[in-house]
C-alpha cells in the first residue's frame, strides 16, 4: 500500500517517555508537523506509581528530555480528576459488580482521545497523536462512500476504521477498537506500519537514551500489578466475605469478596477437591463466587454491550457477518459470525472458548480491519 499523503498540521502527541511515544514524536516532526509534546499526569502521586508506568516520575523527565533535543515544546498536563473519574472510579465500580475491566482502552476512549483531543484543540492543534501499533484507515483509503451523519454532520462510522498495526507482536489494534468517528479523523498513529525493532532501531539512530527502554506496565495506576491491594486500600468495602457455591449451589467455600476474583481463576480458591476447579460466575448481587469444572469455562455465544462500529456499520450488522474475534488482549482471533441484535452485538464462535470475562472486551475483524466491538454482557 503507497503512503498516503501527508498535509503538515499541528500535531499534540503524548509522550510517556518511552520509546515507542518519542519515536512518533521524531516521525511527525520529520514529516513536517508542528509537534507539541504532552505528557498526562494523571495519577495524585505520581511517586506511587509503577517505575516501569508510563505515569511514573521518570516518565515525565524521559520525555522531557526527548522533548528538549527534538527542539520541540513540551508540558505535563495535569489529568488527574478527569482520569479518576473516567478510569479508576469505572475499575473499582467493574470490580465491585463482578466484572473484570479493561482501563487501557477505557484510558484510550475517554483520556487519550477525549480529554486530551480537547486540550489540544485549545492548542491551536488538529490532531493528537500516540505511540500505539496500530494504523487508522480514512475513507481515502478503503473507497467506502462519502454519506454523513444528518444530525452531527461527520462521517458514517464505516468511513474511519482501525486496522492492525504490522507488527503482530505488538498490534495495538484490540485498544483502539471503540474510538469514535470524531475521535478517528483527529488520530495519527505513526508506529502502524514499523515494527518494534525498527522502533528501536530509529531511536538508536537518533541518539535517544530511551532506545533500550523496558516496556510500560499495562495497569499503570496499580503497584505491583496488585489490583487486589490497589482495591482493599481505595475502596475497603469490597472486603465482602460470602459462599464459594458449586455447579449445583452447595456451599463449598467461603469468599473474602466477589471483587478479587475474576473468570477461569484457579488459584486462592482455598477449596479442597480431587480435580481442578475454576471460578465460572460471579454474582455480585447475591455475594457469590461459582466454581466448576475446565467444561464451564466454555461458551460458543458471547454477547456484548456497549457496542462500537468500526468497518461494519449498523445496517450491514443487521445480517450475520462472518469475523474472526478476539475476547481478550494478545489472543489469537478465532472464526465466528457477528450480528447485532437489538442494539446488542451477538458473536457465536466456530468452536467453544475458554472463560468468557464480563468487562473485557470483545473486538471483531475483517481481515485485518477492527469491524466492530463491545464490552462482554454478564
Amino acid at each position: 500500500m503507497t503512503e498516503p499523503e501527508i498535509t503538515p498540521t499541528r500535531v499534540v502527541c503524548a509522550m510517556s517517555g518511552g520509546v515507542d511515544s518519542s519515536v512518533a514524536a521524531a516521525l511527525l516532526q520529520q514529516q513536517g508537523h508542528e509537534v507539541i509534546g504532552i505528557t498526562m499526569q494523571i495519577w495524585p502521586d505520581q511517586g506511587d506509581a509503577n517505575e516501569r508506568a508510563c505515569c511514573a516520575l521518570s516518565a515525565a523527565a524521559d520525555a522531557r528530555r526527548v522533548a528538549h533535543a527534538l527542539g520541540i515544546p513540551h508540558y505535563v498536563l495535569n489529568l488527574q480528576d478527569a482520569f479518576k473519574q473516567a478510569v479508576i472510579d469505572h475499575f473499582i465500580a467493574e470490580y465491585r459488580a463482578g466484572r473484570t475491566p479493561n482501563p487501557c482502552i477505557r484510558c484510550n476512549r475517554w483520556i487519550k482521545f477525549d480529554v486530551l483531543l480537547a486540550r489540544a484543540r485549545e492548542l491551536g492543534a488538529t490532531h493528537v497523536a500516540t505511540g500505539h501499533y496500530a494504523q487508522v484507515i480514512g475513507p481515502s483509503e478503503h473507497g467506502l462512500p462519502t454519506r454523513t451523519d444528518s444530525e452531527r454532520g461527520l462521517p458514517i462510522r464505516t468511513r474511519w476504521f482501525i486496522r492492525r498495526g504490522v507488527d503482530p507482536a505488538k498490534d495495538q489494534s484490540y485498544a483502539l477498537y471503540d474510538l469514535t468517528q470524531e475521535q478517528l479523523a483527529a488520530t495519527l498513529l505513526p508506529l502502524g506500519r514499523l515494527t518494534k525493532a525498527r522502533t528501536r532501531a530509529i531511536a538508536a539512530d537518533l541518539g535517544m537514551r530511551v532506545a533500550q527502554k523496558p516496556e510500560s506496565q499495562d495497569i499503570c495506576f496499580v503497584p505491583d500489578n496488585d489490583y487486589g491491594r490497589f482495591l482493599r486500600e481505595h475502596a475497603p468495602d469490597v472486603v465482602h466475605p460470602g459462599a464459594i457455591r458449586d455447579t449445583s449451589g452447595r456451599v463449598v467455600g467461603a469468599h473474602e469478596g466477589v471483587a478479587f476474583y475474576t473468570i477461569g481463576q484457579r488459584r486462592r480458591l482455598n477449596i479442597a477437591c480431587n480435580e481442578p476447579r475454576y471460578v465460572v460466575a460471579l454474582h455480585a448481587v447475591e455475594n457469590e463466587v461459582v466454581i466448576g469444572g475446565g467444561e464451564d469455562l466454555m461458551k460458543r455465544v458471547v454477547v456484548a454491550s456497549e457496542v462500537a462500529l468500526g468497518k461494519f456499520d449498523a445496517d450491514i450488522l443487521r445480517a450475520p457477518q462472518p469475523v474472526t474475534a478476539m475476547l481478550r488482549y494478545k489472543m489469537t482471533a478465532q472464526p465466528a459470525v457477528a450480528q447485532l441484535i437489538d442494539d446488542r452485538l451477538t458473536v457465536t464462535f466456530a468452536a467453544p472458548q475458554r472463560a468468557v470475562t464480563p468487562g473485557q472486551a470483545l473486538v471483531c475483524y475483517d481481515g485485518d480491519d477492527v469491524a466492530c466491538g463491545g464490552v462482554i454482557a454478564g
